[in-house]
């Protein structure tokens, strides 16, 4: 198993899980504990070979990390993936054997939801490790993290609206989102209350059927997404659509959405920017979500979440400003500002 990716350095811990006798066999990834303890979901996922769980996992865990440092919570970012089909293979058994290893790295890693798994499924690895966020509202949890990343992809597009046009007024705005899942659909919901015209594409037709009856929006086949015009391009689904074989198709001036790791490779951020495409950072944008988990783990109540997920707007006109100023992409601008504030950290620690 060999690759290389700049994206992949600097991981504090990999270790890699299993348990024949439930069918575990997974990795987790610690990217960084300099601001706090690792926290980042669980995805299971029927991954092709273990190379592409490992990719998975490290690019998310180090996504996390900066996500976090962006966001300025006190935590760091891992990330846990089981190559299992959650469908049919996931089973109790197997998400206790998984928590008996998170609890074994003694509170480096804190995991949550994620693809694949619920709310319920963190009750299940709460069995065997403390060490769990994103617990149901009636166990003390905070619920469902979707609608508050859906609110910071909102207002992460108006700050790129602004940015892009002068204003963030978003009546009469063609805003195309991939993806109806719990935050493609909030999102939505967020997007038509302030006016916009919305197009909105998903593989499963029953939700796309939902969004037009409930939106007044206008469907786009999956097929024919990156080939339609739009103002703002908001991907909420899978990582990577944007890479070599998309971004001269792209006929929009914005491309902000929650999908995690939507640049397929670091330099697309440069071709977008060639192109005259503003890109809001996926990390930055998506964090809404997180930064709910990570004020239910500190006990924070929903005003101070809301008004930190509020930030967001602030957090992203501060990175197209210094896009601007050093003449750089905005994905490099976002990650220069984390690294400023990881190495600071680092060093005040070191004194």
């Amino acid at each position: 198993m060999v690759f290389s990716c700049d994206a992949f350095d600097s991981h504090e811990e990999v270790v890699f899980v299993s348990d024949p006798a439930c069918g575990l066999r997974g990795i987790i990834a610690v990217h960084s504990t300099v601001l706090g303890p690792a926290i980042g979901g669980c995805r299971i996922l029927p991954y092709a070979d273990d190379t592409s769980a490992l990719r998975d996992g490290l690019r998310l865990s180090r996504g996390m990390a900066y996500k976090a440092a962006a966001a300025d919570v006190p935590f760091g970012g891992g990330k846990a993936v089981v190559m299992a089909d959650p469908s049919t293979q996931k089973s109790p058994e197997l998400l206790r054997a998984l928590g008996r290893f998170i609890d074994g790295l003694g509170g480096r890693y804190i995991t949550g939801e994620d693809v694949g798994t619920t709310a319920a499924d963190m009750v299940e690895i709460r069995r065997a490790t403390p060490y769990v966020m994103g617990m149901p509202e009636e166990q003390g949890g905070s619920g469902d993290p979707s609608p508050r990343t859906a609110l910071g992809c909102f207002v992460g597009i108006e700050a790129s609206a602004s940015h892009a046009w002068g204003h963030s007024n978003l009546p009469g705005a063609r805003v195309l989102v991939q993806g109806l899942g719990n935050v493609g659909f909030n999102l939505c919901r967020l997007l038509a209350g302030a006016g916009a015209t919305l197009l909105v594409s998903d593989i499963r037709r029953e939700v796309v059927d939902r969004c037009v009856d409930a939106f007044g929006a206008e469907a786009v086949h999956p097929d024919a997404v990156i080939d339609t015009p739009a103002d703002i391009y908001a991907p909420c689904a899978l990582g990577g659509v944007i890479n070599d074989r998309s971004i001269e198709r792209l006929r929009v001036r914005v491309v902000a959405g929650g999908a995690n790791n939507q640049l397929e490779e670091l330099h697309h951020g440069d071709a977008l920017r060639s192109r005259g495409i503003l890109y809001a950072p996926d990390y930055v944008i998506n964090a809404g979500g997180m930064i709910q988990l990570a004020m239910e783990r500190l006990g924070r109540d929903r005003e101070e979440t809301e008004r930190r997920v509020r930030n967001i707007r602030g957090t992203l006109t501060s990175i197209y400003r210094i896009a601007d100023a050093e003449n750089v992409a905005t994905n490099v601008a976002a990650d220069r500002l984390v690294e400023r504030k990881l190495q600071s950290r680092s060093a005040a620690a070191a004194a």
